[in-house]
């Protein structure tokens, strides 16, 4: 139980106090829960969406976006904003991009990767809604949590000092294989359109994944939260795109 609240904790707003210090185990095995919590996530999107979807579109979108910030914290958006400033900032030097992750200042590139991605989520969200599509509110969330995942268990922490290298340390490799394995299969569900995202979600990870060892030779926590931002935008608008340009039948489903 102390893994899944400390994985609540970590992801979201919501109240939770854990009674003592977590281990390094307990924080492994935190990341394989954190997929549930993106699920609940998308399962509070979809309750939303559905019990006001009476209100205009374009203000539901926004309420949808803005909750779906707020349950968060911004935590992954911060992470966003750190990453694209010490990407440009850095020069492509690993010391200099690691030092300007570390400053809490948001220069211009991150206010611009911050604007890009939200306008980008809004469109899609609206997309979505216009279609009545609330249960595919529920993927997107539970495939972002599932990155933290994948880039733990396959790519170095830089920084040996901190709460992401014991994480890195102690998690169940065969546990969490399977759990990204169901939670890929999940996508399913929502037909061709939902395979495809997945599969532009599994292109997308294995990309920036790329780029981060090129450039800083593994991962930070401000890139895997980065990569969240990346991935559920990714996987939104590979979404309603293939609706509307290969699977227009399914608009009218």
């Amino acid at each position: 139980m102390t893994p899944f609240l400390i994985a609540l904790q970590f992801l979201t707003t919501f109240p939770i106090q854990l009674k003592a210090m977590p281990t390094k185990q307990q924080n492994g095995q935190s990341l394989l829960f954190y997929p549930i919590v993106g699920l609940m996530i998308g399962l509070i999107l979809f309750g939303l969406a559905l019990s006001l979807q009476a209100i205009p579109i374009i203000l539901l979108s926004s309420l949808v976006l803005v909750v779906w910030i707020w349950l968060t914290g911004g935590l992954h958006l911060d992470g966003l904003a750190d990453t694209a400033d010490a990407w440009v900032g850095g020069f492509g030097n690993a010391e200099r991009t690691l030092a300007i992750m570390k400053d809490p200042s948001c220069g211009p590139i991150g206010v611009l990767s911050l604007f890009i991605v939200c306008l980008l989520k809004w469109s899609a969200i609206y997309v979505l809604l216009e279609q009545q599509l609330y249960s595919a509110l529920v993927l997107f969330p539970l495939l972002g949590r599932l990155v933290p995942l994948m880039l733990f268990l396959s790519t170095r922490y830089v920084r040996t000092q901190g709460l992401g290298s014991s994480m890195a340390e102690f998690i169940p490799k065969t546990a969490a294989i399977c759990i990204i394995i169901l939670c890929l299969l999940i996508s399913a569900y929502w037909g061709w359109s939902g395979i495809l995202s997945s599969v532009c979600f599994i292109a997308t990870v294995l990309y920036l994944r790329a780029k981060f060892i090129q450039r800083i030779g593994g991962i930070t926590g401000d890139t895997v939260g980065a990569s969240i931002e990346i991935v559920e935008v990714v996987s939104l608008l590979s979404f309603v795109i293939s609706l509307s340009l290969y699977f227009p039948s399914a608009l009218q489903a």
